[in-house]
């Protein structure tokens, strides 16, 4: 099939289902997927996009592979639909194939590390200039200091703060234990701090 449609179209219709009240859930979209329905992928695209794009650009590092990816994505997930089975949330699941095309990209790349990590800051109409400015050193101060976490580290705190991610989902997506994942924001934790105090 042409993965060509994958991209979402701003402002168009919602391609299954009326408003927020008779949205399909997401495991009802996936059942539609696993028996061919393209228009049920066209509704998870729009309704994930953007949060699989963030995290794979977060993740990879690289703004260039960031479309690719997610539609390497998706275009694994209409391939697996048949096999979900509901262990996790379709959001975990889609983010664990989001993260196995990302750690794939970056061991092909010859520069292979992870870059600078994206702090995205919404400046309020009612701040003056100086407010601004204050709110994106802090982001810029914030952004150097994610990029300098290892990428295990920084992965961790990307999900848990960034997608709303449980230990025990960010075990699921990373594919390590949850003691694991625990370990790693303490370790993660206490570096950001010791840069922020340092700051």
């Amino acid at each position: 099939m042409s993965i060509a449609f994958i991209h979402p179209v701003p402002g168009s219709a919602t391609p299954i289902g009326g408003g927020r009240d008779t949205e399909p859930s997401d495991d009802a979209l996936i059942k539609r997927m696993a028996r061919g329905d393209e228009a049920a992928l066209r509704t998870l695209v729009t309704r994930h996009h953007a949060r699989i794009a963030r995290f794979i650009l977060r993740f990879a590092g690289d703004r260039n592979l960031v479309e690719d990816l997610v539609s390497d994505t998706f275009f694994a997930a209409w391939q697996q639909a048949p096999n979900f089975e509901n262990r996790s949330t379709v959001a975990t699941w889609l983010l664990a194939i989001a993260r196995y095309k990302a750690l794939s990209a970056r061991r092909r790349r010859v520069d292979a590390e992870l870059h600078d990590k994206v702090v995205a800051t919404v400046a309020d109409p009612a701040d003056n200039p100086e407010i601004v400015l204050q709110k994106k050193n802090r982001a810029e101060h914030l952004r150097q200091s994610l990029a300098s976490l290892s990428p295990e580290h920084g992965e961790v705190i990307d999900l848990v703060y960034y997608h709303d991610k449980s230990v025990k989902e960010v075990a699921e997506i990373v594919g390590v234990a949850e003691a694991t994942v625990k370990t790693r924001m303490f370790y993660a934790r206490r570096k950001l701090a010791e840069m922020v105090a340092a700051a």
